[in-house]
């Protein structure tokens, strides 16, 4: 007979006192259960009082209840471990979220630049599936995709315009962008790359590699004309 499958979700099995996955579970007299470590601190301090109460519910209990280990949530709570992920693949402060995630989110590892989504491990193995036959560009998770998309033309800056000091998509070129000089933003990168070097030493050390920056490149403008007044001689 095959067994049912039946989908649990991990918040359930939360400690309201530790807010992680049950330890040792108790489930005392009001149906709510807890690590026994964590209802066990909770009672020692109302023990002056000789009432004890349930920390979410607030129902009192006197004398003190014993506690027991309730061995079918333990058991559950097992076997829910060896089926999730580890508790570091969850997005912390600063981590790039999964877009497809519901409730609590994984960190992302991916981010497509086709559908501007980020997936974390299990969802991009699904997106990679899907669009096997048309594989889609994607990069390291970041949370700064939009930055990354044209807002006129929702396609991926991946061209720099000299001219403007600025990324620009590919529709951008022949368009307001037509006839100024641009190259690739991979090409671009490695000169931009003078900006971020040194961060700590402050806005002068930027400003100072900026205008060196544009410098060079009116120099490189100003060469590229000579050469083509030769050609025309």
């Amino acid at each position: 007979m095959a067994k049912a499958r039946i989908s649990v979700d991990e918040n359930e099995f939360m400690c309201a006192v530790c807010l992680d996955l049950l330890k040792d579970p108790v489930t005392i007299q009001c149906g709510h259960s807890y690590c026994m470590s964590c209802i066990t601190d909770c009672w020692d301090q109302e023990d002056q009082m000789r009432v004890y109460s349930c920390p979410q519910c607030r129902q009192t209990f006197s004398p003190r209840p014993a506690l027991f280990k309730n061995v079918v949530l333990a058991e559950m709570l097992e076997k829910l471990k060896k089926t999730k992920l580890p508790a570091d693949c969850y997005a912390g402060a600063g981590d790039v979220q999964c877009d497809v995630c519901t409730g609590r989110k994984y960190r992302a590892v991916k981010s497509c630049l086709v559908c501007l989504e980020s997936y974390c491990q299990t969802h991009f193995a699904h997106h990679e599936e899907f669009h096997s036959r048309k594989p889609h560009k994607v990069i390291e998770a970041t949370g700064r995709l939009q930055e990354m998309i044209c807002q006129k033309h929702e396609k991926l800056l991946e061209v720099f315009c000299r001219t403007d000091q600025k990324c620009i998509c590919v529709l951008c070129t022949i368009d307001e962008h037509k006839n100024h000089d641009t190259v690739s933003a991979a090409d671009q990168r490695p000169e931009k790359q003078v900006f971020n070097t040194r961060p700590g030493v402050g806005n002068l050390f930027g400003m100072t590699c900026h205008f060196l920056f544009l410098w060079l490149t009116t120099v490189r403008t100003y060469f590229s004309a000579i050469r083509g007044v030769k050609l025309r001689f």
